[in-house]
């Protein structure tokens, strides 16, 4: 009788033993950045307003900067964008939303969808699809703003 206690006790502190090590953590890998995309990103966008019309403007360029901070729990596909644009037809600031396809590595597909204050009164909506490498990203930049304005242009940026 005595010989099953002493074995029950040496199985239960075993288990124990195992259950509080089970909650540390071993070696790890290297940390860093949980995508390449997460950071600053700095270039240029240029704009044509209304392009389909008689006689539209000419497309001019400004300067732009792209934040992306990884949303949790996304296999690191899909991004909070920051965007700050000094475009002159579009000086403002734009909250989006970014994604990845079909990975997480450099390069893949970025589409970007978001909704801004209009410099001119209005909330507006824009849409960005291009193809991201590991320090460079090239995609369309389209958009429609008030009175049912439309705009279509590229933005170039690369990494800080």
């Amino acid at each position: 009788m005595r010989r099953g206690r002493t074995e029950i006790s040496y199985a239960l502190m075993f288990s124990a033993a195992l259950a509080s090590a089970c909650g540390k953590e071993g070696p790890t890998a290297p940390s860093g950045p949980p995508s390449f995309l997460v950071g600053t990103w700095r270039g240029t966008v240029t704009i044509q307003v209304n392009p389909g019309d008689p006689a539209p403007r000419p497309a001019e360029t400004g300067s732009t900067t792209w934040s992306f901070a990884l949303l949790p729990d996304t296999n690191g596909q899909s991004f909070r964008a920051s965007i700050r644009s000094a475009h002159p037809w579009l000086p403002t600031e734009i909250a989006g939303s970014t994604a990845l396809t079909p990975g997480n590595t450099a390069p893949a597909q970025i589409s970007t969808l978001g909704e801004f204050n209009s410099p001119r009164g209005c909330r507006a909506t824009f849409g960005s699809v291009g193809l991201a490498e590991a320090t460079r990203i090239e995609a369309d930049f389209t958009g429609t703003d008030c009175q049912q304005a439309t705009f279509v242009g590229r933005v170039t940026l690369t990494k800080d």
